[in-house]
């Protein structure tokens, strides 16, 4: 049975009514709201053939259709147009942006936060540490004892880092402030990633008898900052019983214990599904988590010079509208790239 576009565009208004309305979708329905040119006979006939295919179903005798993950999945993939976003929406959007553009974790964490107020699901920040894609602003060396050294390390981001380096001589803070400003003449505007060995011979070179000091610099600089720290929040965990399909204790118990596990929230916003530019959409069963192939999870990963840097994820139903998440994840990408 052939899936023309005739049948196309049935099965997306009634995806698009069951999203706005939870209740299963009549053909008198779609012909009235829809201008589709064709009789209601004509629509009821082609929901019959779109329910034989596995797209809609019919969870009544007598009731409307309502999607099934294959029609969501074949909607997601090649029948969702973005729908433009309201003013007040891009306003609040760009606001959440600008002040927290210069702070990766912020921006990350309160835009998850807002979103979830905009769109009313759930939602998951992560964020990583990205002290080594910033560069580095200051290095002071501070004498604390005989044997110690404490670094300091400044990032344009504001990052203040500190590690304690032993040394085998004893150096007078005089000293350390020459050499703290000479590491900062020479490693200022720098990242981590550019401190490899070519490098680092370089400066042991420039800076000369105090060279001893460098590869344990180094050592402390990638051991203490380039590990990949990730911070996690969540936002409107009750978010998701405003929706009739999930609005019973027992739905909302097991719902509350799957997002309690970090574990749990981090495997269900990694589930392989559809990829659309920045944003994985996981729709029910696709997702590795067994106590989330209930819900739809929409993931939008972002880059800050092609450096990934933190994801949020919407938790909502099935019954999700992709169409708003999708061009929400894109504003927020190009407000990003737009500004960084």
């Amino acid at each position: 049975m052939e899936l023309n576009e005739r049948k196309l565009n049935i099965l997306k208004a009634v995806i698009k009514d069951y999203i706005d309305t939870a209740e299963a979708v009549g053909s008198r329905t779609i012909s009235k709201k829809y201008n589709l040119g064709v009789s209601a006979a004509t629509i009821r006939n082609e929901m019959a053939d779109l329910e034989e295919l596995g797209y809609l179903i019919q969870p009544h005798t007598s009731a409307g259709r309502v999607p099934t993950e294959k029609g969501y999945k074949l909607y997601v993939d090649a029948l969702m147009a973005t729908s433009e976003l309201n003013e007040s929406d891009k306003i609040m959007i760009e606001k959440c942006v600008q002040n927290n553009i210069n702070h990766i974790q912020s921006l990350i964490h309160e835009t998850s936060k807002l979103l979830s107020e905009l769109t009313n699901y759930t939602t998951v920040g992560v964020a990583k540490n990205l002290v080594n894609y910033s560069t580095i602003k200051h290095i002071q060396l501070v004498s604390m004892n005989e044997s110690n050294i404490l670094l300091i390390v400044v990032t344009d981001k504001g990052d203040i880092k500190k590690e304690t380096i032993p040394t085998k001589i004893y150096l007078e803070q005089a000293k350390l402030n020459i050499i703290s400003d000479n590491l900062t003449k020479k490693l200022g505007g720098k990242t981590i990633t550019h401190l490899d060995n070519k490098f680092v011979a370089f400066i042991k070179h420039e800076i000369g008898e105090y060279s001893n000091l460098i590869d344990q610099l180094v050592n402390a600089l990638n051991s203490n900052l380039s590990n990949e720290e990730l911070s996690m929040s969540l936002s409107g965990a009750t978010n998701i019983f405003s929706y009739p399909e999930f609005n019973d204790v027992l739905k909302a118990r097991s719902f509350f214990n799957m997002i309690e596990e970090k574990e749990n929230i981090t495997k269900m916003t990694k589930s392989k599904g559809i990829l659309k530019d920045n944003a994985n959409i996981i729709i029910g069963s696709d997702n590795d988590v067994k106590a989330a192939q209930e819900y739809s999870v929409v993931t939008a990963t972002y880059k800050v010079d092609e450096n990934s840097v933190g994801r949020i994820s919407f938790i909502g139903p099935t019954r999700m509208d992709y169409s708003r998440i999708y061009s929400i994840i894109s504003y927020i990408n190009l407000l990003i790239n737009n500004k960084k």
